[in-house]
């Protein structure tokens, strides 16, 4: 399964302010480049941390991206899938209408009800790991329902444990023409932390986009 990490960050590095408030860093263009991404994708991931702060929808918007996708033959809309060690998925959520196949990654710390609970709300619940998500096993659940590539948006928790596993395959990044600031506002990769071994990264492309600019990365090895 090919893994693309997509996100939008301030020239410091955050994705958001302290208060983990959602803002517009990129403008018209990158939030098109954003639907295409989606659209090309079986499947899109959040972290349960942007699921509770944000209430994404993480749907394609345009139509004729949705029509070309019934026109090779996928469902309009791909899979959403939120990785949630910690039990916080709220049932309303809207990854879980039914706009979209929904997968909850969780660990064998989710208890017998909350599973229940997903479950009714139309989410495919995939259990891997003791206390947190085993992110590659549970991938490899991913891959055998037929997720070929997965677009993973954040947030920075979820994108440091994807590097630390060793699972991301292209990393887009579009940096906006402001400073947020603020040493607890979420960064492109949050997490422990690497104090060795980092994950090596080839610059393939720059673009000029929204008065910012888009750094494409292939990764050429794990942080493992």
């Amino acid at each position: 399964m090919r893994v693309v990490v997509n996100a939008a960050m301030s020239a410091d590095g955050k994705l958001s302010t302290r208060e983990r408030e959602q803002i517009e860093i990129s403008g018209p263009s990158d939030f098109e480049r954003v639907d295409r991404l989606r659209a090309e994708s079986d499947a899109v991931m959040v972290g349960v941390g942007t699921v509770v702060a944000d209430d994404p929808s993480l749907t394609v918007d345009d139509p004729d991206l949705r029509e070309a996708r019934r026109e090779r033959g996928d469902p309009p809309q791909p899979a959403r899938v939120v990785a949630d060690s910690q039990i916080r998925t709220p049932p309303n959520a809207r990854v879980l209408d039914d706009s979209a196949a929904s997968y909850l990654l969780v660990s064998e710390a989710a208890t017998p009800d909350f599973v229940a609970q997903m479950e009714e709300q139309g989410a495919t619940v995939v259990v891997a790991g003791d206390q947190r998500v085993d992110l590659a096993a549970a991938f490899e659940e991913l891959a055998a329902a037929g997720i070929d590539q997965l677009m993973v948006e954040g947030g920075g928790e979820l994108i440091f444990s994807l590097f630390a596993a060793g699972l991301v395959d292209r990393l887009s990044v579009f940096v906006g023409p402001m400073v947020i600031g603020g040493r607890s506002a979420p960064t492109l990769a949050d997490g422990e932390g690497f104090v060795e071994a980092f994950p090596s990264l080839r610059l393939e492309t720059v673009e000029r986009l929204d008065g910012g600019v888009l750094l494409e990365y292939g990764v050429e090895e794990s942080g493992q």
